[in-house]
């Protein structure tokens, strides 16, 4: 099994979707206990002092003002925990809380919280043992960290609340510890407060939906191709020497996926050879790869900001490399936030115009010769004319989805928290975008696969055939009479998703950008 180690500087992408989605394996390496322990000693010596340190001796949020006698200082830190741990609503998805938690771990191990070693290594444990606190999707205001959801988590460790076993069964969490071998923790000075302050949910949910869009971004880009093709369009304006003079990089990429998926095809260039000849496509075939484009560059900025918050030690107060301890505002998720609504926003234009391209290929006053709906018996049989429905449902649903949550702010703890990001909204509302966009591609290359198909006249590319053949291998049934659709569209959807169709066509056009 991969082993994911973590040090005192961060981690990467790749190590959390692999925790996250693959189950690697947890190990703290050397450096980052010995930062642990001097960190530790830090905590320690301030707590000795008679003078108030906030997170160390007093209260917190609005209650700072508090001064902790030495006796009350575990109970504040479990208490923290147990109030906080206040979400409500659906469980969120395992492999959000086993992000959420391994990132909380890179935190904890970077020396700048406080936190003993044998704290972060029970924290590996719960990881490495399967075990997943139930955390629920209401109680994050995405600033002095995703507090709820982090105190659900943080409950689990001592021992408290409920959890799911690698079995998949939730059961007490004190049960499942003491089945794996594991000691509850029992928190001390600051680590009840630094297992909470930080943008960890909202940033492991960024970071697998850029794993996510990176395929569905070169999916579409497959889908458009497939698309023009169906309609006899043009590939000319694809060509490099085009997107040269507009150099935007994701444009550029994007062309070139589709021109490779093009290459050979007997279907592209007929568009001046009909009875009424086209000067030029439509915008939704012609703009393709300005759209996707834009999107990819959009992604390029989200990455930029998540490796960004990979290499941070988010947490207040922290400890700094000088031994002081300082207050600050680093936990305010505006910076995943913002980038959040925007992923969301780009991946609604990317369905928005890949359902125009299949509505356009059902339309026979559009679709350049091809059969009303693509159907069989047109007026017998109704063909994709339900598809494209359920594909522009949503469609809607991904536009309301792209209002950006970030834009919004609701005070907290008594006006001390009165200006928050609401950044695990955002992260929320873009997992559920992605899973519709997931569903608009995979609608539209069933529609243009079929087309391409009805086509029988005309050869298309190497890379269409290839795909055309892994759809019809995965269960996906082509041109015909009407049948019962839903099964066919839920095939096309883990088609795309499982990322069979860039294995599909990857291996005749190379890999795509």
């Amino acid at each position: 099994m991969h082993t994911v180690v973590v040090g005192t500087s961060g981690t990467t992408a790749d190590d959390v979707v692999a925790v996250a989605r693959r189950d690697a394996r947890v190990e703290i390496a050397a450096e980052a206990v010995a930062a642990l322990a001097a960190a530790r000693a830090v905590v320690d010596a301030l707590a000795a002092k008679p003078e108030p340190v906030y997170g160390v001796s007093t209260g917190f949020g609005a209650l700072a003002t508090r001064h902790i006698s030495p006796e009350l200082r575990a109970q504040l830190q479990r208490n923290i925990v147990r109030s906080h741990a206040a979400g409500m609503g659906p469980r969120v998805e395992r492999e959000v809380v086993r992000a959420l938690m391994f990132l909380r771990l890179k935190t904890v191990c970077s020396g700048r919280t406080g936190v003993r070693p044998e704290v972060a290594q029970t924290m590996a444990d719960l990881l490495n043992a399967g075990i997943t606190p139930v955390v629920h999707e209401y109680g994050s205001l995405g600033c002095s960290g995703d507090l709820a959801p982090l105190s659900h988590c943080a409950l689990a460790l001592m021992g408290e609340g409920d959890a799911e076993g690698p079995d998949g069964t939730v059961r007490p969490a004190g049960e499942l510890l003491a089945a794996h071998g594991i000691q509850p923790v029992e928190l001390r000075e600051k680590e009840g407060l630094a297992l909470l302050n930080g943008t960890d949910g909202m940033l492991g949910m960024l970071i697998m939906a850029l794993a996510d869009l990176d395929r569905l971004y070169k999916s579409a880009d497959v889908t458009a191709a497939l698309s023009l093709e169906a309609l006899l369009g043009t590939a000319r304006v694809l060509a490099p020497e085009l997107h040269a003079i507009r150099p935007h990089p994701g444009q550029g990429a994007s062309a070139a996926n589709m021109l490779a998926v093009l290459e050979g095809s007997g279907l592209t260039g007929h568009f001046q050879e009909e009875e009424a000849p086209r000067v030029q496509d439509a915008y939704s075939v012609r703009c393709a790869p300005q759209v996707a484009g834009a999107g990819r560059d959009t992604m390029a900025h989200a990455r930029l900001v998540a490796d960004r918050e990979l290499a941070s030690a988010v947490d207040n107060p922290v400890i700094l490399p000088d031994g002081r301890v300082e207050s600050n505002g680093n936990f305010h998720g505006a910076p995943v936030a913002y980038v959040l609504d925007f992923l969301a926003i780009a991946a609604a234009d990317l369905g928005s115009i890949a359902e125009r391209r299949t509505d356009r290929l059902l339309d026979k006053n559009r679709s350049h010769g091809l059969p009303p709906f693509l159907a069989d018996d047109a007026g017998v049989d109704s063909g994709l004319m339900i598809a494209q429905y359920t594909q522009a449902a949503l469609v809607s649903e991904m536009k309301r989805l792209a209002v950006p949550a970030s834009a919004d702010s609701i005070p907290s703890s008594a006006m001390q928290e009165d200006h928050v990001s609401m950044g695990w909204s955002a992260a929320r509302k873009l997992r559920t975008a992605i899973g519709n966009l997931n569903r608009i591609v995979a609608v539209e290359l069933y529609a243009a696969t079929r087309a391409i198909e009805l086509r029988r006249h005309l050869t298309p590319a190497p890379a269409s055939r290839a795909a055309i053949a892994a759809l019809r291998a995965a269960g996906v049934e082509g041109p015909g009479p009407d049948r019962f659709l839903a099964p066919d569209l839920e095939a096309a959807d883990a088609f795309v998703r499982d990322g069979k169709l860039l294995a599909a066509v990857e291996p005749v056009t190379g890999p795509l950008a």
